[in-house]
């Protein structure tokens, strides 16, 4: 395998076609982009017809609607409101469930049959997405079983940003906009098909199971040419030097009350983040009150009763419920896990309905001396 990591392969549209018909048959569910309801969101497919082909995005701060582009490109957009966390950390799970029995309550485990997932199109920002959840809910100190199920079967086609969006800063964060590691496949558009990567013995045998050759020298030098685009295509910037000390010091600047006249606590931000794992446990009873089902479901701490302990909420107003978000995200995210919470796909700020700017925030909270 360590050779065939080495070479870049070229596949046309058919061989992509094949591709995805090789993982449906080892027993994956793909999902990919497709258009649904005037966003690009992820779903399960089985054509490459059936990918966005021939449109893009247009991201700003509380701005995004779709466009079509002057090509017939299938990967010329960023990333809209889903993330893959909806596959591998599912909004509504079943974690238990307890049954009257003549002998008292019984409680059981549900039987969890998961589904054998391969991503396609997942962009440098999601794998390193991706690999921050590996962290909070593999490699901590506790350890999610049915994340650990659907992620240990999980094939990944990653997808080189050809273009960038204006919402985009992976760069600042040291995620992308290349994809490195942490996939199987990696695909980059050029104008007659794709340059192929492969990084897994998995990738390998997929490769090998599709038509395909070696890449010619002008065909890797326009897939390095588009790379770079992106790339130069990046202006918005985080400052991440010393940015956990710089956030802990300015817990009572002024700015927080200016953000929180703005922000109205809807929790876009949070539901449409790739990394953002807060949830609330329910328990369900059955009207005979003989099974009562828990369930885990999404929740967010901009959610007034998210903090809610014995005598009220302990973060009751819109401003201790954005600093609790952004100071988790990008200092104490530290602390716990070894690793930021943010990697730069600008979701947070082209999905807040009021345009609240994440970087332009920090900006100014961090841009003087400590209050």
């Amino acid at each position: 395998m360590a050779d065939d990591t080495e070479k870049l392969w070229w596949i046309d549209r058919e061989g992509l076609q094949k591709l995805i018909d090789y993982l449906a048959k080892q027993g994956h569910d793909i999902v990919g982009p497709r258009i649904d309801q005037g966003a690009i969101v992820y779903d399960s497919i089985r054509r490459v017809d059936e990918l966005p082909r021939g449109w893009t995005d247009d991201s700003q701060p509380g701005v995004y609607r779709l466009q079509p582009r002057s090509d017939q490109e299938h990967f010329g957009f960023n990333v809209g409101p889903h993330s893959w966390k909806k596959y591998l950390f599912p909004p509504l799970t079943e974690v238990m469930r307890s049954r009257r029995t003549s002998d008292g309550w019984t409680m059981q485990a549900p039987d969890v049959e998961s589904p054998r997932y391969a991503f396609l199109g997942v962009r440098a920002c999601e794998l390193a997405a991706i690999a921050v959840q590996d962290q909070v809910f593999v490699n901590g100190q506790t350890q999610d079983p049915l994340y650990q199920l659907r992620r240990s079967q999980l094939f990944i086609i990653a997808v080189n940003c050809t273009q960038a969006a204006a919402t985009c800063f992976c760069t600042s964060m040291g995620t992308g906009p290349e994809c490195e590691k942490g996939f199987d496949l990696a695909l980059t558009e050029i104008e007659n098909g794709f340059l192929l990567a492969i990084g897994s013995e998995a990738g390998r045998k997929a490769a090998d199971a599709i038509p395909k050759r070696i890449a010619l020298s002008d065909e890797s030098q326009s897939g390095q040419q588009r790379r770079h685009r992106a790339r130069e295509q990046i202006t918005r910037k985080l400052d991440t030097d010393g940015i956990r000390d710089r956030l802990l010091a300015r817990l009572d600047h002024p700015h927080w009350d200016d953000v929180a006249s703005r922000c109205l606590s809807c929790a876009n931000c949070t539901l449409v983040c790739p990394t953002c794992f807060c949830h609330s446990v329910d328990e369900v009873h059955h009207l005979t009150d003989d099974e009562i089902v828990r369930n885990r479901r999404w929740d967010s701490c901009f959610n007034v009763d998210f903090s809610h302990v014995a005598g009220g909420s302990v973060r009751d107003t819109t401003r201790a419920r954005y600093r609790q978000w952004l100071t988790h995200k990008l200092a104490t995210w530290i602390d716990q896990f070894g690793t930021s919470g943010c990697v730069g796909c600008g979701r947070c700020i082209a999905w807040c309905p009021v345009g609240i700017d994440l970087t332009q925030e920090v900006a100014t909270l961090c841009g003087g001396n400590a209050p």
